[in-house]
């Protein structure tokens, strides 16, 4: 699976468990717009450095992720059923909860995380 179809499978996901207001769905895509184009341009500078950013907001993930994993086993948020779309795309049993998106998510960014961080360092070599 690639990285883009990744991020647009967790964006989907948690929207449909976040279920945020007309509004909250504007500022996404307003955020969304502002990254495309800020990355878009960063690469073209300098794609060691773009990919190297990218590993950064990946491990930032993978801890912000972490934190919300202990905050639902906790029961400080409800660990709902997973959605359909999640369960069908990580292949995660049919009475799969939130807790086990958040683990299966947190899993996709580590690897991106990874995958960025090598196509720094191997830009870096060049």
């Amino acid at each position: 699976m690639d990285e883009a179809e990744n991020e647009r499978m967790h964006l989907l996901t948690f929207i449909e468990i976040a279920k945020p207001t007309r509004f909250e769905r504007w500022l996404i895509i307003l955020a969304q717009g502002v990254f495309y184009n800020l990355f878009f341009l960063l690469y073209l500078i300098s794609p060691r450095t773009a990919h190297r950013v990218v590993g950064y907001f990946e491990e930032e993930a993978v801890v912000s992720y972490t934190e919300f994993l202990a905050e639902v086993e906790a029961g400080n948020h409800e660990n709902v059923p997973a959605p359909r779309r999640a369960i069908d795309y990580w292949h995660l049993p049919p009475d799969a909860r939130l807790s086990d998106v958040i683990v299966a998510v947190r899993a996709d960014e580590a690897g991106h995380r990874d995958v960025n961080h090598g196509f720094a360092d191997h830009l870096s070599e060049q």
